[in-house]
């Protein structure tokens, strides 16, 4: 049997862009990406703790050491600058591997998005 568990999460950083013209995806600080072990491409649920929103895009790598959290193409609709989001990225493992896996979850700083 295989399930579905949390790969990766980046718990609580706020929103520092909306961009509707461009084609979609939400844009993460590289350094972010790298410390949650979070690929280019991989598909990202985002949870917005503003409005209840939750949906589902893929991750682009932002500028390192930037901070930037940019909601992209219709994603941009579902969020405000500021808003805070919790980013989660799951993985399908063996039933037994998942008992004794251990995600990636880190807690970047809540004012600027960096890591501590």
């Amino acid at each position: 049997m295989q399930v579905h568990v949390v790969k990766s999460k980046i718990h609580r950083v706020k929103v520092t862009g909306a961009d509707l013209n461009y084609i979609g995806s939400i844009t993460i600080d590289e350094d972010l990406m790298d410390a949650a072990n979070i690929i280019e491409g991989e598909k990202v649920q985002i949870v917005n703790n503003n409005n209840g929103e939750r949906l589902e895009t893929y991750a682009i790598p932002g500028p390192r050491n930037s901070g930037e959290i940019t909601l992209n193409g219709a994603a941009a609709r579902k969020v405000a600058k500021g808003d805070v989001l919790i980013l989660i990225c799951y993985a399908i493992m063996d039933f037994e591997e998942a008992k004794s896996f251990k995600p990636a979850i880190v807690f970047p700083n809540e004012e600027n998005n960096l890591l501590n």
